[in-house]
């Protein structure tokens, strides 16, 4: 028995961390951008191409489950990890945590698709973009229409940036207070965000409620489905704790 989590994200390395200490064999994948995680357990860096993909990676190591804790935006990785599952004859779980709320002190605008989000940013001249990467043409058409656009993430950007484009390397969490004065700073009259749901970047949101700054939301993609599904860490790790416990009792 041995379970692959892909991760990349702080609920990743969380699970990874518990399941870890409570006995679970498992390898954790991260895409190797950013910074390597300190976990305790084998860790796989650098995507699966490098094995011949993540089926064949899967076989190699015996993997008997696949526990999808990567971005919910990380829709190609997601689905390569159903299709992956389903090849290899083995279950693949994923936690999906829970996306942001809008409150009636809120000013949010949704959005299913980039085009649709940038053309709507026209009136807008100073602007906060934390959507990660994004490509070329999108940020060409934001940045045309702007005074000056504020571009944060937390690798650099794989494009190139218009003069009018500011990057700001950060990666968080992030507070409030630190949130609020730099869209003052910047004096920033429009946030966009994608609905990355969580803890660490949500502050953006509260500092936006705050300044009464409306923020243009990029809804989530819709995911290939899962064996099961996860929006609570302690369901997630009991879960899986519980099916290894099980497959380890019929082997004896």
């Amino acid at each position: 028995m041995r379970l692959l989590i892909l991760g990349g994200t702080a609920d990743g390395r969380q699970l990874a961390e518990v399941l870890h200490q409570q006995g679970i064999p498992l390898i954790y994948s991260v895409a190797g951008l950013v910074r390597t995680p300190k976990v305790g357990c084998e860790v796989v860096s650098g995507g699966f191409r490098q094995f011949g993909g993540l089926a064949e990676y899967s076989q190699q190591q015996g993997i008997t489950a696949i526990l999808d804790a990567t971005h919910p935006y990380a829709a190609k990785m997601s689905t390569t990890a159903v299709s992956a599952a389903k090849s290899c004859g083995i279950p693949c779980w994923r936690f999906y945590r829970e996306p942001w709320q809008e409150t009636s002190a809120d000013s949010w605008k949704k959005f299913s698709k980039w085009k649709d989000l940038t053309a709507a940013l026209s009136d807008k001249k100073r602007l906060f973009m934390t959507v990660g990467q994004v490509e070329q043409e999108y940020l060409e058409q934001v940045a045309g229409k702007s005074e000056r656009v504020l571009l944060r993430t937390a690798v650099a950007p794989k494009i190139n940036l218009p003069n009018n484009v500011e990057w700001i390397k950060a990666i968080g969490p992030f507070t409030e207070e630190d949130e609020y004065t730099l869209m003052q700073q910047y004096n920033i009259d429009a946030l966009v965000s994608k609905n990355s749901g969580g803890d660490s970047t949500v502050a953006k949101l509260f500092a936006a409620r705050k300044l009464k700054i409306p923020v243009y939301m990029l809804e989530r993609p819709v995911l290939e489905a899962a064996d099961k599904i996860f929006i609570d860490k302690k369901c997630c790790e009991q879960y899986v704790l519980n099916q290894f416990s099980q497959a380890t009792t019929k082997t004896r």
